[in-house]
Parts: structure tokens; sequence; C-alpha cells
């Protein structure tokens, strides 16, 4: 079968589900065909080939497996308060194991002196370690029903877990579903990739990020389907970037003029790092090609990136051009205006400021300014845009 049409198989048609739990699965998880599925990846794993000695345990402990006889079985109580408890015994000590729900069904399962694996929460209850809805398995089948060592968790929701979809009946349709004679998914790395990065295939990925065969084949599909994600995410930021610079043209800033060499022979207030001058050389490439730049430059606080950013503003200006400092937050907008206004005071450099709290009449006469290109530089905070556009400018 054609992979894609496997996967976009309706979650429905899966063995064990049906319409009505098909219902919550596309309402609850997203899961709509059997690609979703898929997709839903375990959160966390759980160990099933370690059991713990009940006189090890401890309350700081999540999930644990322990293995012992069955003895006391009780029933107390009547209609909703009934509740169903039983010792579970392993040499080293005992530990109460209690359900409120599925007694009947419980009944019929626990058998006196028939060793058992409990699997669940410990916690402590009137001093003694107890054990509530735990997984209960016979001993002697547990290597058939359990399955490999480590279990995937699954998330779930309350809704579904009342239509018996929890997380383990979701790692059950997981099995239905990786079995199927059909089940097939595309490689979407090439030989070359995979060979160069030692990558594990894709189909073998989803089937040991599902059902890891052991710790280094689950770490290897990790590995892959991380890989393949990020890798895919490079490629479309790429394709962007070319799209972008073929379609949208800008208009070259090519000139070094007196603004900039003023500023930076006769007022620059320290000597630029390494860094910085590689920046701004790249920068100013960048600015030359008459295509969109796109630049995240990183630094600590103080480092000088604000810097940076007026001496890219300065070359713009040099090119008979006006350009825009834009900030997050009102604050922020103004502690730039005040950096850059005392950096230009000794220059022939106007600079304005324009946010959500400027008011009307000067918002308009900086627009104007703005315009007519009597205002060079504007600070303006991100979030007063919509004020922007409401005027013709």
């Amino acid at each position: 079968m054609n992979p894609n049409s496997f996967l976009n198989t309706k979650i429905e048609f899966l063995k064990g589900v049906g319409p009505l739990k098909a219902d919550v699965l596309r309402k609850e998880l997203g899961i709509s065909v059997f690609g979703d599925l898929v997709k839903h990846y375990p959160f966390r794993y759980i160990d099933r080939s370690k059991f713990h000695p009940i006189a090890s345990l401890n309350e700081e402990m999540s999930y644990v497996q322990v293995k012992g006889t069955i003895s006391n079985i009780k029933v107390f109580g009547a209609k909703r308060a009934t509740r169903m408890s039983a010792i579970l015994s392993d040499g080293t000590g005992q530990m109460e194991l209690v359900w409120f729900q599925g007694i009947k069904w419980m009944k019929d399962v626990l058998r006196p002196q028939v060793e058992f694996i409990a699997f669940g929460k410990p916690t402590v209850f009137n001093g003694k370690f107890n054990m509530v809805h735990p997984d209960l398995e016979e001993s002697s089948k547990a290597e058939k029903v359990i399955g490999p060592s480590l279990v995937g968790v699954y998330s779930t929701t309350e809704k579904c877990k009342v239509k018996g979809l929890d997380s383990k009946a979701i790692q059950k349709l997981m099995k239905t579903l990786l079995s199927h004679p059909g089940f097939a998914v595309e490689e979407r790395l090439t030989p070359e990739l995979i060979s160069h990065f030692k990558l594990m295939d894709r189909p073998s990925a989803i089937k040991n990020i599902h059902l890891p065969a052991d710790e280094q084949k689950l770490a290897a599909a990790e590995y892959r389907l991380k890989f393949e994600e990020l890798f895919f995410i490079q490629l479309r930021l790429l394709r962007a970037k070319w799209n972008r610079q073929q379609s949208v043209k800008g208009k070259p800033i090519g000139t070094i003029g007196d603004l900039l060499n003023g500023y930076y022979k006769n007022y620059l207030p320290f000597e630029l790092t390494n860094a910085q001058k590689r920046v701004l050389k790249e920068i100013r490439q960048d600015m030359g090609s008459g295509k969109q730049m796109n630049r995240l430059l990183q630094g600590d606080v103080g480092s000088g990136k604000t810097m940076v950013a007026l001496l890219s503003m300065l070359m713009v200006l040099d090119n008979g051009l006006q350009a825009c400092m834009m900030a997050p937050t009102e604050i922020l907008a103004n502690q730039h205006f005040q950096y850059v206004t005392e950096a230009l005071q000794e220059m022939d450099v106007r600079v304005g400021l324009l946010t959500g709290s400027t008011k009307t009449a000067h918002r308009k006469f900086l627009l104007e300014e703005l315009k007519e290109g009597r205002l060079q530089i504007i600070i303006w905070h991100m979030l007063s845009l919509k004020i922007v556009f409401s005027f013709k400018i």
C-alpha cells in the first residue's frame, strides 16, 4: 500500500477504535487519521524490566514495579463506597493494593498465593505503603502482556479515559497500527544524509519511538526524528530567505559618507570590539546588496548592540534615506530615544519618538515631518503601529 494512502486512512478503521472512540480521539487529541496516531509520541518511558523490593520503597518514588504473591483479598463497603484490597508480599515486606473501581473484574483476576507484578505509584496511608489501582499482571503471563521492557506513556485526557482511551489503551492501538500488514512510512532523507550523520532509517525510528527494543534504539530513534524536524525547519527558512531575496528588491545602501565617518572619528564613546566591527562589515555588505536583510544580533546587556544599530542607521542616512528603530515596549523605546539623542547631540541629525502615549497633535506633527523628510530617525514603539496606520503618510 502507498504510505500516504495508509497514513491518511481514517482512525475509525483501525481495529479497536470504531466511530465512538474515533470521535473522542478527534476532539480530544486531534487524531483523525493513522498518520496523526503515528505522530502521537510518548512523552516519557517506563522501564518494566526493573523490580523494586517493597522494603526499599519511599514516598519520593514516582512509578515503580514490584513482584510478589497475593493474599488477604477483601471487599469493604457497599454501592458507591465499595472498595477492594489485597496484600502483596515479596519476602522483604508487604504493601496493600487498593481498588475503588472495576472491583467485579478484579475479583476474577486476583488469585491467592499466585505471583503477580504490580505497577503504580507507591503512597503511604496510616504509616504503610499502598498502591491504588495498580496495573496488575500474573508473572507467568507478564512477558506476553507487558511486552518490551521500555513502555511509552502517552498523553491523554479525562474524556478519553472515560471512553477507555488511557495511556495503556493508546499504546495497544499503537501496537495494532505498527503491526498492520499495510503499515508503511516514507523515508524523507537521502541515503547520503543518513549515511553521513549515521542516522536510523525513518521506518525503524517510528517503530522504536513507540516500541523501543532497548535504550540504545530509543536514543537513536529520538535523535533521528529530532534531526529530521530541525533539518526541514532549516530548509523552510532557507527557501523563504531565497524567495524573499528574489522577490523583494530594496535600495542598495552603498555609500559611507560624512555622518558615519564623522561620528566614528569624532564622537564614538568607546573603541569597537572585533565582534562589533565584524558585524558592521556584514551588515554593510547585506545593505549594499539591495536585498532585504534579516539579522539577529545577540549579546549580553551592555555589550553594545544599540551602538551597532545606531551606526547602521547612520549608513542609511548617508544614502539619503530615513531610519526607524522599533522597540517592543514603550519603556525601551524611551530608553533608545534618550540613548540615540544623546549620542547624536553634536551632529545635525533630527530624531523623533513615537509611542502609544504620544499626544495626537504631536503624532500628526511627527508623521508630517517623516513624510516631508525632515525627520531622519524615528524611534518607534511597535504596539503603536495601528496608530500610525490610521494616518495617511
